[in-house]
C-alpha cells in the first residue's frame, strides 16, 4: 500500500534510507549529509512537496519517495528507496511510489522534476530512463540545490512532454 508520510513512520523511513544507501549499495552517506530525513514534514510537505511510503501487509515501511518543491515550476525527486526483497515488477512498489509522485507533480503543475543519484546506482538509472528522465550535465541544472555528491548523475524529467 502506498500512503502519504506520517510521523509514525519516521524511524522506519530513516532505517530504510540508511540501510539501502550504506549497507546494500555502500554509498557512505551520513545522517549529517541528509538532515531532510529528520524532519520530513518541514523539508517536503510544508513547502508544497510531498513524501510517500510503501507499506507491506504488516504495515511496515518497505519503500519511500519524496518530492521537494524548489520553485513554482521545479521539484526534486528524493529518497526513492525500496528494500531489496520488495523490488521488481511482481511487487510494483517502485512503480507505485513513482506514480504517486508523478500524479502529485502533475496536479501541482510542475514543469520539471530533477533528481541526483550516485553513479554506482545503475539499476535506478535504468528505471529513471524507462520512465522518461534524461541525463543532464551538472552545469545544466536549472536550479541549484544541495545533495550529497557521490560522483552523482543528474536526471531531468520534462513534464510538458508527458
Amino acid at each position: 500500500m502506498i500512503t502519504v508520510y506520517d510521523e509514525r513512520y519516521k524511524e522506519e523511513v530513516i532505517n530504510l534510507i540508511m540501510y539501502v544507501q550504506n549497507v546494500e549499495f555502500s554509498v557512505g552517506i551520513s545522517m549529517e549529509e541528509q538532515p531532510d530525513i529528520l524532519d520530513i514534514q518541514s523539508n517536503y510537505i510544508n513547502d508544497g512537496g510531498n513524501f510517500w511510503v510503501a507499506l507491506n501487509d504488516n504495515g511496515e515501511v518497505v519503500g519511500s519517495i519524496g518530492l521537494q518543491r524548489k520553485t513554482n515550476e521545479i521539484a526534486v525527486l528524493k529518497k526513492f528507496f525500496v528494500y531489496k526483497g520488495y523490488r521488481g515488477k511482481e511487487f510494483g512498489i517502485g512503480t507505485g511510489l513513482y506514480k504517486a509522485l508523478l500524479d502529485f507533480a502533475t496536479k501541482q503543475r510542475y514543469s520539471k522534476v530533477l533528481l541526483d543519484t550516485p553513479s554506482k546506482a545503475t539499476r535506478s538509472h535504468s528505471f529513471y530512463k524507462k520512465v522518461g528522465f534524461k541525463e543532464i550535465a551538472k552545469k545544466d541544472l536549472p536550479i541549484k540545490y544541495d545533495y550529497p555528491d557521490r560522483d552523482s548523475l543528474i536526471f531531468e524529467l520534462d513534464l510538458k512532454d508527458n
